[in-house]
């Protein structure tokens, strides 16, 4: 596990997962005293009774271990009930993601709904510069006709004062940001974009960024469900459609760059 000294990703998660795990005990707080001996950086919310008595559920970001109830020993890994086959601990990082996306709110990403109904939203951390980020954005009419709106955000690859970063950001500061996304994934220039006016747009880059990495991106795109999971590289739309709609079956394996 990652340090965990870095639980920003776990606000408000006890709240959002209410329903998944028992309620707060007293034995909590001393389960967060004895963890924060060896980790004074270790916030509240990073601390929570799990489904399994005895043991205390503790996140960091993607990252989840359990510790018995005196604070000695922590258990890295994914906690399953094997009765019903269920990822406990996978299905709290869905909730998490989806909590994280619905703070960042839409209007900070570049959305493309479909004409018609739709029937899924996929969020997708897009690089100006991947290939397959730029194939998955040529067929976008093609997700929109299967009823999938594709909301992005935005992952330079090579991070921070990086020219991919420098092209997000114009990106992102753009007074038509869906313009400009496809001026620049064409290797255009973008014309209308004000990044030194603000930084706002700038810091909206970054934010994204480290919630990419903070999700677990390995490769772009990454694109994340509606049912908040995750599929880490590019399927045309129909293999995207069919992964959503039956997941359980054989299909296409994504390719990221």
């Amino acid at each position: 596990m990652k340090s965990l000294l870095l639980a920003s990703a776990a606000l408000a998660l006890a709240t959002l997962l209410s329903g998944c795990a028992p309620k707060d005990d007293s034995g909590t707080a001393a389960v967060r005293a004895s963890l924060k001996q060896v980790l004074p950086g270790l916030k509240d919310d990073a601390v929570r009774p799990s489904a399994v008595p005895g043991l205390y559920e503790v996140q960091d970001g993607s990252n989840f271990g359990y510790a018995t109830a005196d604070g000695k020993y922590l258990i890295e890994g994914d906690l399953v009930n094997l009765q019903t086959g269920e990822s406990i601990t996978e299905n709290h990082r869905k909730a998490d993601r989806l909590q994280q996306l619905a703070a960042l709110g839409e209007q900070n990403m570049i959305v493309y709904k479909p004409e018609g109904r739709t029937k899924h939203v996929v969020t997708v951390f897009t690089d100006i510069d991947c290939p397959y980020c730029r194939k998955l954005h040529s067929q976008m009419a093609e997700y929109n006709a299967e009823g999938i709106e594709i909301r992005y955000l935005s992952y330079p690859r090579t991070g921070p004062n990086s020219a991919s970063f420098k092209k997000a950001e114009e990106v992102w500061c753009a007074d038509d940001r869906k313009a400009a996304l496809t001026a620049a994934k064409a290797g255009q220039p973008v014309t209308d974009s004000k990044p030194g006016d603000g930084a706002q747009c700038a810091s909206l880059v970054r934010r994204e960024w480290d919630m990419g990495n903070d999700f677990g991106l390995r490769g772009t795109p990454l694109l994340v469900l509606d049912d908040g999971s995750l599929v880490n590289g590019y399927l045309p739309p129909a293999a995207l459609l069919q992964r959503i709609d039956a997941p359980d079956q054989p299909s296409v394996n994504p390719r990221s760059g």
